[in-house]
Protein backbone atom coordinates (compact mmCIF):
# COMPACT_ATOMS: atom_id res chain seq x y z
CA UNK A 1 0.00 0.00 0.00
CA UNK A 2 0.96 3.81 -0.56
CA UNK A 3 1.20 4.66 3.09
CA UNK A 4 0.79 8.69 4.19
CA UNK A 5 2.17 8.38 7.60
CA UNK A 6 0.93 10.74 10.59
CA UNK A 7 -0.35 13.50 8.50
CA UNK A 8 -0.65 16.35 10.96
CA UNK A 9 -4.09 16.97 11.57
CA UNK A 10 -4.38 20.40 9.24
CA UNK A 11 -2.94 18.10 6.27
CA UNK A 12 -6.16 15.51 7.40
CA UNK A 13 -8.55 18.41 7.70
CA UNK A 14 -7.23 19.50 4.05
CA UNK A 15 -7.51 16.01 2.75
CA UNK A 16 -10.90 15.83 3.49
CA UNK A 17 -11.93 19.19 2.68
CA UNK A 18 -13.88 17.96 0.10
CA UNK A 19 -16.52 16.69 2.35
CA UNK A 20 -16.39 19.69 4.74
CA UNK A 21 -19.28 21.69 5.56
CA UNK A 22 -17.54 24.76 7.56
CA UNK A 23 -19.64 26.04 10.60
CA UNK A 24 -19.86 30.23 11.42
CA UNK A 25 -17.48 29.50 14.18
CA UNK A 26 -15.07 28.17 11.74
CA UNK A 27 -15.34 24.30 12.61
CA UNK A 28 -15.57 21.49 10.22
CA UNK A 29 -18.51 19.33 10.18
CA UNK A 30 -19.29 16.46 7.92
CA UNK A 31 -21.69 13.59 6.96
CA UNK A 32 -21.41 9.80 7.17
CA UNK A 33 -23.33 7.38 5.04
CA UNK A 34 -23.26 5.14 8.14
CA UNK A 35 -24.76 7.21 11.16
CA UNK A 36 -24.43 4.46 13.80
CA UNK A 37 -22.57 1.39 14.95
CA UNK A 38 -22.78 -1.67 13.48
CA UNK A 39 -23.19 -3.82 16.71
CA UNK A 40 -25.36 -6.51 14.05
CA UNK A 41 -22.03 -6.70 11.83
CA UNK A 42 -19.79 -7.37 14.83
CA UNK A 43 -17.96 -10.90 15.10
CA UNK A 44 -15.28 -11.40 18.11
CA UNK A 45 -12.20 -13.65 17.30
CA UNK A 46 -11.35 -15.21 20.21
CA UNK A 47 -8.94 -17.93 18.39
CA UNK A 48 -8.36 -18.07 14.50
CA UNK A 49 -10.69 -16.90 12.39
CA UNK A 50 -12.95 -19.12 10.46
CA UNK A 51 -13.07 -20.01 6.76
CA UNK A 52 -14.61 -16.88 5.87
CA UNK A 53 -13.56 -14.48 7.78
CA UNK A 54 -10.03 -15.24 6.69
CA UNK A 55 -11.09 -15.10 3.10
CA UNK A 56 -12.11 -11.47 4.06
CA UNK A 57 -9.52 -10.48 5.55
CA UNK A 58 -7.08 -11.94 3.34
CA UNK A 59 -9.35 -9.70 0.03
CA UNK A 60 -8.95 -6.66 2.11
CA UNK A 61 -5.25 -7.23 2.58
CA UNK A 62 -4.93 -7.76 -1.53
CA UNK A 63 -7.62 -4.58 -1.60
CA UNK A 64 -4.89 -2.18 -0.09
CA UNK A 65 -2.26 -3.06 -1.90
CA UNK A 66 -2.38 -0.47 -4.20
CA UNK A 67 -4.26 2.12 -2.17
CA UNK A 68 -3.29 5.45 -1.12
CA UNK A 69 -3.81 4.82 2.88
CA UNK A 70 -3.43 7.05 5.77
CA UNK A 71 -1.59 5.76 9.20
CA UNK A 72 -2.24 7.37 12.20
CA UNK A 73 -0.87 6.65 15.35
CA UNK A 74 -1.68 7.68 18.85
CA UNK A 75 -1.28 7.25 22.42
CA UNK A 76 -4.53 6.05 25.25
CA UNK A 77 -4.39 6.54 28.33
CA UNK A 78 -1.34 8.96 30.28
CA UNK A 79 -1.10 6.83 32.91
CA UNK A 80 2.68 4.93 32.70
CA UNK A 81 1.60 2.27 33.64
CA UNK A 82 -1.66 1.64 31.27
CA UNK A 83 -0.53 3.43 27.81
CA UNK A 84 -1.75 1.84 25.18
CA UNK A 85 -0.02 2.22 21.42
CA UNK A 86 -2.64 2.73 18.72
CA UNK A 87 -1.85 2.17 15.03
CA UNK A 88 -4.78 3.27 12.38
CA UNK A 89 -5.43 3.04 9.13
CA UNK A 90 -7.89 4.26 6.61
CA UNK A 91 -8.02 4.43 2.58
CA UNK A 92 -7.46 8.42 2.06
CA UNK A 93 -10.91 9.45 0.57
CA UNK A 94 -11.79 9.47 4.50
CA UNK A 95 -9.74 11.07 5.53
CA UNK A 96 -12.20 12.94 7.91
CA UNK A 97 -12.53 9.97 9.67
CA UNK A 98 -8.55 9.57 10.89
CA UNK A 99 -8.84 13.76 11.56
CA UNK A 100 -11.34 12.85 13.89
CA UNK A 101 -10.75 9.95 15.41
CA UNK A 102 -6.73 11.04 16.13
CA UNK A 103 -8.05 14.44 17.99
CA UNK A 104 -9.83 12.13 20.86
CA UNK A 105 -6.09 10.72 22.13
CA UNK A 106 -2.45 11.84 22.75
CA UNK A 107 0.41 12.27 20.86
CA UNK A 108 2.58 9.18 19.60
CA UNK A 109 5.39 7.97 22.20
CA UNK A 110 6.10 5.01 20.22
CA UNK A 111 5.25 3.15 16.48
CA UNK A 112 5.22 -0.49 17.33
CA UNK A 113 1.37 -0.70 18.44
CA UNK A 114 -0.24 -2.90 21.06
CA UNK A 115 -3.52 -2.58 19.17
CA UNK A 116 -4.42 -1.85 15.57
CA UNK A 117 -7.53 -1.04 13.35
CA UNK A 118 -7.72 -1.27 9.61
CA UNK A 119 -10.84 0.73 8.04
CA UNK A 120 -11.60 0.24 4.85
CA UNK A 121 -15.14 2.86 4.58
CA UNK A 122 -15.81 1.79 1.03
CA UNK A 123 -15.92 -1.99 1.40
CA UNK A 124 -19.05 -3.32 -0.12
CA UNK A 125 -19.71 -5.55 3.16
CA UNK A 126 -20.47 -3.60 6.25
CA UNK A 127 -18.59 -6.25 8.89
CA UNK A 128 -16.30 -5.36 11.58
CA UNK A 129 -14.04 -8.26 12.64
CA UNK A 130 -12.55 -8.39 16.12
CA UNK A 131 -9.23 -10.04 16.39
CA UNK A 132 -9.01 -10.56 20.51
CA UNK A 133 -5.96 -12.53 20.01
CA UNK A 134 -3.99 -10.13 18.34
CA UNK A 135 -5.66 -6.94 18.74
CA UNK A 136 -6.36 -6.09 15.68
CA UNK A 137 -9.73 -4.72 14.23
CA UNK A 138 -11.19 -4.73 10.75
CA UNK A 139 -13.48 -2.34 9.87
CA UNK A 140 -15.49 -2.80 6.62
CA UNK A 141 -18.13 -0.86 5.20
CA UNK A 142 -19.00 1.53 7.66
CA UNK A 143 -18.05 5.47 7.79
CA UNK A 144 -19.26 6.26 11.63
CA UNK A 145 -16.58 7.72 13.41
CA UNK A 146 -17.61 6.10 16.46
CA UNK A 147 -17.00 2.71 15.06
CA UNK A 148 -13.38 3.27 14.73
CA UNK A 149 -13.10 5.13 18.35
CA UNK A 150 -15.20 2.00 20.00
CA UNK A 151 -12.90 -0.54 18.46
CA UNK A 152 -9.57 0.62 19.91
CA UNK A 153 -11.55 0.81 23.14
CA UNK A 154 -12.96 -2.17 23.12
CA UNK A 155 -9.98 -4.00 22.55
CA UNK A 156 -8.45 -1.49 25.59
CA UNK A 157 -10.74 -2.89 28.13
CA UNK A 158 -10.17 -6.12 26.95
CA UNK A 159 -6.26 -5.57 27.96
CA UNK A 160 -7.08 -4.11 31.12
CA UNK A 161 -9.03 -6.80 32.28
CA UNK A 162 -6.14 -9.60 30.72
CA UNK A 163 -3.38 -8.61 31.43
CA UNK A 164 -3.72 -5.42 33.69
CA UNK A 165 -5.92 -6.33 36.68
CA UNK A 166 -8.75 -3.81 36.05
CA UNK A 167 -12.21 -3.42 34.76
CA UNK A 168 -13.06 -1.73 31.76
CA UNK A 169 -15.90 0.00 32.46
CA UNK A 170 -18.44 1.88 29.73
CA UNK A 171 -18.37 4.98 32.32
CA UNK A 172 -17.50 9.19 32.33
CA UNK A 173 -15.68 10.09 35.33
CA UNK A 174 -15.14 13.36 37.18
CA UNK A 175 -14.37 14.97 40.30
CA UNK A 176 -17.25 17.14 42.75
CA UNK A 177 -15.76 19.65 45.06
CA UNK A 178 -18.22 20.66 47.47
CA UNK A 179 -19.22 21.90 50.96
CA UNK A 180 -21.14 18.97 53.12
CA UNK A 181 -23.27 19.43 55.68
CA UNK A 182 -20.46 19.44 58.25
CA UNK A 183 -19.30 22.71 56.66
CA UNK A 184 -16.47 20.96 55.32
CA UNK A 185 -14.82 21.05 51.50
CA UNK A 186 -14.45 17.70 50.39
CA UNK A 187 -14.04 16.12 46.34
CA UNK A 188 -16.04 13.40 45.93
CA UNK A 189 -14.80 11.46 42.67
CA UNK A 190 -17.45 9.98 40.33
CA UNK A 191 -18.12 7.65 37.68
CA UNK A 192 -21.15 7.77 35.77
CA UNK A 193 -22.28 4.40 33.50
CA UNK A 194 -24.68 5.19 30.77
CA UNK A 195 -25.80 3.37 27.15
CA UNK A 196 -25.32 6.49 24.63
CA UNK A 197 -28.31 8.55 24.40
CA UNK A 198 -29.33 8.43 28.20
CA UNK A 199 -27.25 11.32 29.51
CA UNK A 200 -24.05 10.05 31.03
CA UNK A 201 -22.34 12.95 28.85
CA UNK A 202 -24.44 15.19 29.88
CA UNK A 203 -23.87 14.45 33.70
CA UNK A 204 -20.46 13.76 33.57
CA UNK A 205 -20.10 17.27 32.28
CA UNK A 206 -21.85 19.32 34.05
CA UNK A 207 -21.03 21.78 36.79
CA UNK A 208 -23.96 21.25 38.82
CA UNK A 209 -24.15 25.39 39.34
CA UNK A 210 -21.34 24.82 41.76
CA UNK A 211 -19.50 27.86 42.49
CA UNK A 212 -15.83 28.23 44.35
CA UNK A 213 -14.84 27.18 46.15
CA UNK A 214 -17.24 24.13 45.75
CA UNK A 215 -16.53 23.22 41.68
CA UNK A 216 -16.23 20.04 39.36
CA UNK A 217 -13.31 18.91 37.74
CA UNK A 218 -14.17 16.71 34.54
CA UNK A 219 -11.63 13.60 33.90
CA UNK A 220 -13.34 11.35 31.20
CA UNK A 221 -16.45 11.63 29.35
CA UNK A 222 -16.53 7.21 28.05
CA UNK A 223 -14.15 4.62 29.39
CA UNK A 224 -12.62 3.76 32.49
CA UNK A 225 -10.08 1.14 33.98
CA UNK A 226 -11.37 0.45 37.70
CA UNK A 227 -8.83 -1.09 40.18
CA UNK A 228 -9.37 -2.34 43.55
CA UNK A 229 -7.90 0.21 45.10
CA UNK A 230 -10.92 2.49 43.83
CA UNK A 231 -8.31 4.28 41.17
CA UNK A 232 -10.24 5.37 37.83
CA UNK A 233 -7.58 4.99 34.67
CA UNK A 234 -8.38 7.31 32.29
CA UNK A 235 -8.77 6.51 28.36
CA UNK A 236 -8.65 9.60 25.94
CA UNK A 237 -7.35 12.84 25.71
CA UNK A 238 -11.13 15.01 24.16
CA UNK A 239 -14.67 13.56 23.96
CA UNK A 240 -17.00 12.39 21.38
CA UNK A 241 -20.20 13.75 22.33
CA UNK A 242 -23.87 13.74 21.23
CA UNK A 243 -25.23 16.67 19.85
CA UNK A 244 -28.92 16.26 19.70
CA UNK A 245 -30.49 18.63 22.31
CA UNK A 246 -27.89 20.66 23.64
CA UNK A 247 -28.58 24.03 24.78
CA UNK A 248 -26.30 27.36 26.53
CA UNK A 249 -28.00 27.32 29.68
CA UNK A 250 -28.25 23.55 31.73
CA UNK A 251 -25.71 22.22 29.37
CA UNK A 252 -23.00 25.36 29.14
CA UNK A 253 -19.73 23.55 29.42
CA UNK A 254 -20.80 21.04 26.43
CA UNK A 255 -22.08 23.93 24.27
CA UNK A 256 -19.52 26.27 24.76
CA UNK A 257 -16.97 23.38 23.57
CA UNK A 258 -19.07 22.53 20.87
CA UNK A 259 -18.84 25.85 19.11
CA UNK A 260 -14.98 26.66 19.76
CA UNK A 261 -13.46 26.55 16.58
CA UNK A 262 -11.34 23.24 17.25
CA UNK A 263 -14.41 20.88 17.29
CA UNK A 264 -15.47 18.81 14.84
CA UNK A 265 -19.08 17.40 13.92
CA UNK A 266 -20.39 14.67 12.29
CA UNK A 267 -23.91 14.62 11.23
CA UNK A 268 -25.01 17.55 12.74
CA UNK A 269 -27.13 20.08 10.49
CA UNK A 270 -25.64 23.04 9.21
CA UNK A 271 -27.97 25.47 7.56
CA UNK A 272 -26.31 27.69 4.06
CA UNK A 273 -25.99 30.23 6.13
CA UNK A 274 -23.18 28.14 8.99
CA UNK A 275 -25.43 27.99 11.74
CA UNK A 276 -26.11 24.92 13.62
CA UNK A 277 -29.49 23.59 13.94
CA UNK A 278 -29.37 21.03 16.86
CA UNK A 279 -33.23 20.34 16.45
CA UNK A 280 -32.85 19.12 13.21
CA UNK A 281 -32.09 15.66 12.51
CA UNK A 282 -32.62 15.18 9.07
CA UNK A 283 -29.30 13.52 9.39
CA UNK A 284 -29.38 11.69 11.99
CA UNK A 285 -30.55 12.20 15.99
CA UNK A 286 -27.40 10.31 16.66
CA UNK A 287 -25.54 13.88 15.77
CA UNK A 288 -21.83 13.76 17.44
CA UNK A 289 -19.13 16.19 18.11
CA UNK A 290 -15.38 15.74 18.66
CA UNK A 291 -14.78 18.29 21.92
CA UNK A 292 -11.44 19.39 23.22
CA UNK A 293 -10.90 19.53 27.18
CA UNK A 294 -9.05 22.39 26.88
CA UNK A 295 -12.39 24.45 26.20
CA UNK A 296 -14.19 22.99 29.09
CA UNK A 297 -13.71 25.75 32.08
CA UNK A 298 -14.34 22.43 34.13
CA UNK A 299 -11.76 20.36 33.00
CA UNK A 300 -7.86 20.06 33.61
CA UNK A 301 -5.08 18.16 32.10
CA UNK A 302 -5.62 14.78 34.05
CA UNK A 303 -7.67 12.12 33.15
CA UNK A 304 -7.12 9.68 35.87
CA UNK A 305 -9.89 9.29 38.97
CA UNK A 306 -7.19 9.27 42.15
CA UNK A 307 -10.37 7.31 44.11
CA UNK A 308 -14.11 6.40 43.65
CA UNK A 309 -16.71 7.60 46.19
CA UNK A 310 -19.80 7.66 44.26
CA UNK A 311 -21.02 4.85 40.99
CA UNK A 312 -23.95 5.78 39.24
CA UNK A 313 -25.77 3.31 36.55
CA UNK A 314 -27.72 5.91 34.70
CA UNK A 315 -30.68 4.53 33.00
CA UNK A 316 -33.77 6.15 31.02
CA UNK A 317 -37.19 4.31 31.32
CA UNK A 318 -40.78 6.13 31.84
CA UNK A 319 -42.49 3.74 34.25
CA UNK A 320 -42.21 3.16 37.69
CA UNK A 321 -38.08 3.41 38.51
CA UNK A 322 -37.16 6.15 40.59
CA UNK A 323 -35.34 9.32 39.34
CA UNK A 324 -32.37 7.68 41.92
CA UNK A 325 -32.04 4.85 44.60
CA UNK A 326 -28.95 3.97 46.71
CA UNK A 327 -27.68 0.33 46.19
CA UNK A 328 -25.83 -2.09 48.62
CA UNK A 329 -22.87 -3.97 46.96
CA UNK A 330 -24.71 -6.74 46.11
CA UNK A 331 -27.63 -4.82 44.52
CA UNK A 332 -25.23 -2.71 42.42
CA UNK A 333 -23.74 -5.79 41.31
CA UNK A 334 -27.02 -6.94 39.73
CA UNK A 335 -27.94 -3.20 38.65
CA UNK A 336 -24.69 -4.03 37.03
CA UNK A 337 -25.54 -7.33 34.92
CA UNK A 338 -28.64 -5.33 34.56
CA UNK A 339 -27.73 -2.49 32.50
CA UNK A 340 -31.35 -1.41 31.97
CA UNK A 341 -32.17 1.52 29.53
CA UNK A 342 -33.83 2.04 26.17
CA UNK A 343 -32.87 1.85 22.69
CA UNK A 344 -31.18 5.03 21.30
CA UNK A 345 -29.99 6.33 17.81
CA UNK A 346 -26.48 5.92 18.53
CA UNK A 347 -27.14 1.74 18.75
CA UNK A 348 -30.00 0.96 16.80
CA UNK A 349 -32.19 3.38 15.30
CA UNK A 350 -34.98 1.10 14.23
CA UNK A 351 -35.01 0.20 17.64
CA UNK A 352 -34.86 3.83 19.30
CA UNK A 353 -37.38 4.19 22.55
CA UNK A 354 -37.74 0.27 22.79
CA UNK A 355 -36.28 -0.92 26.66
CA UNK A 356 -33.63 -3.17 26.20
CA UNK A 357 -30.78 -4.57 28.85
CA UNK A 358 -27.24 -4.71 27.98
CA UNK A 359 -24.96 -6.13 30.93
CA UNK A 360 -22.55 -2.69 32.50
CA UNK A 361 -24.22 -0.63 30.08
CA UNK A 362 -21.01 -2.11 27.75
CA UNK A 363 -21.97 -3.12 24.08
CA UNK A 364 -18.28 -4.20 24.11
CA UNK A 365 -17.40 -6.36 26.03
CA UNK A 366 -14.72 -8.98 24.39
CA UNK A 367 -15.42 -12.56 27.14
CA UNK A 368 -17.61 -13.53 29.37
CA UNK A 369 -20.28 -11.35 30.70
CA UNK A 370 -20.82 -13.45 33.90
CA UNK A 371 -17.31 -12.57 34.75
CA UNK A 372 -17.68 -9.02 34.52
CA UNK A 373 -19.93 -9.04 36.91
CA UNK A 374 -18.16 -11.55 39.43
CA UNK A 375 -15.20 -9.07 38.85
CA UNK A 376 -17.05 -6.19 39.57
CA UNK A 377 -18.88 -7.58 42.42
CA UNK A 378 -15.56 -8.49 44.06
CA UNK A 379 -14.07 -5.28 43.41
CA UNK A 380 -17.12 -2.83 44.72
CA UNK A 381 -17.63 -4.93 47.69
CA UNK A 382 -14.20 -4.24 49.13
CA UNK A 383 -14.76 -0.44 48.87
CA UNK A 384 -16.73 0.83 51.72
CA UNK A 385 -16.46 3.72 50.77
CA UNK A 386 -17.94 3.87 47.61
CA UNK A 387 -21.79 4.53 47.31
CA UNK A 388 -23.74 3.25 44.42
CA UNK A 389 -27.05 4.36 42.91
CA UNK A 390 -29.07 3.88 40.14
CA UNK A 391 -30.29 7.03 38.69
CA UNK A 392 -33.52 7.16 36.10
CA UNK A 393 -33.33 10.31 33.25
CA UNK A 394 -36.66 9.29 31.51
CA UNK A 395 -39.96 9.68 33.13
CA UNK A 396 -42.48 8.80 36.19
CA UNK A 397 -45.63 7.88 34.72
CA UNK A 398 -45.39 7.39 31.06
CA UNK A 399 -43.96 9.27 28.49
CA UNK A 400 -46.92 11.56 29.32
CA UNK A 401 -46.01 11.77 33.16
CA UNK A 402 -43.51 13.62 35.13
CA UNK A 403 -40.08 14.42 33.16
CA UNK A 404 -36.42 13.83 35.11
CA UNK A 405 -35.07 17.09 33.68
CA UNK A 406 -31.28 17.68 33.50
CA UNK A 407 -31.54 20.00 36.79
CA UNK A 408 -33.07 17.57 38.43
CA UNK A 409 -30.68 14.81 37.97
CA UNK A 410 -27.36 17.24 38.36
CA UNK A 411 -29.22 18.41 41.84
CA UNK A 412 -29.48 15.15 42.93
CA UNK A 413 -25.62 14.31 42.43
CA UNK A 414 -25.18 17.74 44.01
CA UNK A 415 -27.03 16.45 47.20
CA UNK A 416 -25.86 13.01 47.14
CA UNK A 417 -21.97 14.63 47.52
CA UNK A 418 -23.37 17.09 49.68
CA UNK A 419 -25.05 14.50 52.30
CA UNK A 420 -28.51 16.62 51.66
CA UNK A 421 -30.52 13.48 50.68
CA UNK A 422 -32.84 12.02 53.58
CA UNK A 423 -33.34 7.76 52.44
CA UNK A 424 -35.67 5.04 53.61
CA UNK A 425 -36.02 1.88 52.20
CA UNK A 426 -38.18 0.95 49.51
CA UNK A 427 -40.43 -2.34 50.63
CA UNK A 428 -40.50 -4.27 47.93
CA UNK A 429 -37.53 -3.49 46.08
CA UNK A 430 -35.11 -3.55 49.26
CA UNK A 431 -32.63 -0.67 48.20
CA UNK A 432 -33.58 2.92 49.64
CA UNK A 433 -34.86 5.99 48.04
CA UNK A 434 -34.83 9.74 48.78
CA UNK A 435 -37.78 11.03 51.70
CA UNK A 436 -36.77 14.41 50.90
CA UNK A 437 -33.88 16.28 48.38
CA UNK A 438 -32.49 19.01 49.24
CA UNK A 439 -33.37 22.36 46.78
CA UNK A 440 -35.66 19.71 44.97
CA UNK A 441 -39.50 19.28 45.01
CA UNK A 442 -39.16 15.82 44.88
CA UNK A 443 -42.50 14.53 45.51
CA UNK A 444 -43.16 15.23 41.72
CA UNK A 445 -41.82 11.71 41.27
CA UNK A 446 -44.54 10.30 43.45
CA UNK A 447 -45.86 7.82 41.87
CA UNK A 448 -49.14 7.82 43.29
CA UNK A 449 -49.69 10.64 41.51
CA UNK A 450 -49.65 8.37 38.10
CA UNK A 451 -50.57 4.97 38.83
CA UNK A 452 -53.19 3.54 41.58
CA UNK A 453 -51.71 1.13 44.43
CA UNK A 454 -52.53 -1.91 42.50
CA UNK A 455 -51.15 -0.96 39.30
CA UNK A 456 -48.03 -0.09 40.90
CA UNK A 457 -47.70 -3.58 42.44
CA UNK A 458 -48.02 -5.01 39.41
CA UNK A 459 -45.51 -3.32 37.92
CA UNK A 460 -43.33 -4.03 40.33
CA UNK A 461 -43.99 -7.58 40.09
CA UNK A 462 -43.40 -7.40 36.08
CA UNK A 463 -40.24 -5.55 36.30
CA UNK A 464 -38.95 -8.00 39.45
CA UNK A 465 -39.74 -10.85 37.21
CA UNK A 466 -38.69 -9.17 33.98
CA UNK A 467 -34.52 -8.54 36.43
CA UNK A 468 -34.91 -12.30 37.53
CA UNK A 469 -35.53 -14.00 34.11
CA UNK A 470 -32.35 -11.90 32.85
CA UNK A 471 -29.82 -12.54 35.65
CA UNK A 472 -30.90 -16.30 35.01
CA UNK A 473 -29.56 -16.07 31.67
CA UNK A 474 -26.24 -15.85 33.16
CA UNK A 475 -25.34 -19.38 35.16
CA UNK A 476 -21.92 -18.55 35.91
CA UNK A 477 -23.00 -15.29 37.87
CA UNK A 478 -21.79 -15.42 41.82
CA UNK A 479 -25.11 -17.03 42.74
CA UNK A 480 -25.69 -14.49 45.40
CA UNK A 481 -26.01 -11.98 42.50
CA UNK A 482 -28.43 -14.03 40.76
CA UNK A 483 -30.69 -14.07 43.75
CA UNK A 484 -31.01 -10.79 44.60
CA UNK A 485 -34.08 -9.87 43.57
CA UNK A 486 -35.38 -13.62 44.77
Amino acid sequence: MNLIENPSFEELREMAKWEEKTTIYGNASYVSKIRSRSAKFTEIIYDEPNEVQSEIIKNVNDYLKDKEVIMLDRTMCMNPEYKLACKFYVTKKFARIAYMWGSLLFEPEKSDPDMIVIDVPEWPERKVLVDAKNLKTYVLGTDYTGEIKKAFLRMAMYVAKTKKGRLGLHAGSKVIKVIDKDGILKEKGAIFFGLSGTGKTTLTCHDHFLTPPEGVIIRQDDIVFLGRDSSCIGTECNFYIKTEGLEPVNQKVLYDALISPRAILENVYVNDDGTLDLENFEFSSNGRAVVFRSDMYIADDKIDLPSLSILVFITRRDDIVPPIARLDPLQAAAFFMLGESIETSAGDPTQAGKSKRVVGTNPFIVGSEALEGNIFYDIIKNLPGVECFIMNTGHIGGVDGEKIKVKDSTEILKQIAKGGISWSKDSFWGYEVPSNVRGLDYSRFDLKRFYSDREILEMNKKLLQERIDWLNRFPDLNPQIRKVFG
